[in-house]
């Protein structure tokens, strides 16, 4: 009897062990950048973007984009690598130019990706990440794009005493926005993250995007700032954000606000 409890309290102590070494949770949202840290093995993380608005103008044209859905789900498949699908449930646009207004609903495409870990993959110290995706055309315009495309991310994050420096560099095969073939876009995400509190935190972003669709190029900067608050009495399962990002010409959209929650299980 005394030894079934022994063994008992082993596996008790065990999985609670276990529970403890998990990573603090470290979501894609919010921000306009990607971090460099991967789920743990065996362990799902559900990032969902309850809603996200932008409103874009020039002249007497407005467009007004409203989001809804906006889901990722995330797998740890070893302590290093992670998997990546996302997809958009709802999307509405609606554009007014002339005294005429027009209005589309749609569901947005599917995403996948793999972020492979190169260094700390719980985002300490110096984190280095290699992330390809490809983005598939399974919604419609003007909430999906017209054809596929891919590309590269590398996200490094250097953790300070302070907060956090984190850099996001990409280069893409943008979709055509005609539709026919695919063309060169790169930039980069610079951005400075620090704790308000023991539960809330904070980002500081700027993102720089040069778009070289053969229609005609574009260079889009943008600059955001989000919170973030992980409720104290779920340890690090779960988070609330609210982001806010300012479009800083005109090619990029006027301003954008957006909610979401994070769940990792």
């Amino acid at each position: 009897m005394s030894r079934t409890f022994c063994v008992l309290a082993a596996l008790l102590a065990a999985g609670a062990a276990g529970a403890e070494e998990l990573r603090d949770l470290c979501a894609d949202r919010p921000g306009l950048g990607t971090p460099a840290c991967t789920v743990d093995a065996g362990h799902a993380v559900f990032e969902l973007g309850i809603a996200d608005f932008s409103r874009e103008r020039e002249g007497d044209f407005r467009s007004d984009t409203l989001l809804v859905g906006d889901a990722l789900l995330r797998f740890g498949l070893n302590d290093t690598l992670e998997a990546q699908v996302g997809w958009t449930a709802f999307g509405r646009q609606r554009e007014r130019s002339g005294g005429v207004s027009t209005q589309a609903s749609r569901f947005g495409d599917l995403q996948v990706a793999l972020r492979q870990n190169l260094r700390n993959p719980d985002g300490s110290g110096v984190s280095v990440a290699l992330m390809p995706y490809a983005q598939f055309a399974t919604g419609r315009e003007p909430i999906g794009a017209a054809d596929w495309s891919a590309g590269l991310i590398v996200p490094v994050g250097i953790a300070l005493g302070a907060g956090s420096l984190a850099f996001t560099p990409s280069v893409d095969a943008v979709a055509d926005g005609d539709g026919h073939g695919r063309h060169l876009g790169y930039g980069s995400v610079v951005g400075w993250g620090f704790a308000c509190s023991d539960t809330v935190s904070a980002s500081v972003e700027l993102s720089l995007y040069r778009d070289r669709d053969p229609a005609g190029a574009s260079t889009q900067r943008v600059a955001g700032l989000s919170l973030a608050w992980q409720p104290a009495h779920e340890g690090t399962a779960s988070q609330w954000d609210f982001g806010s990002n300012f479009g800083l010409d005109e090619a990029s959209p006027d301003v954008e606000l957006y909610v979401g929650y994070v769940r990792r299980f």
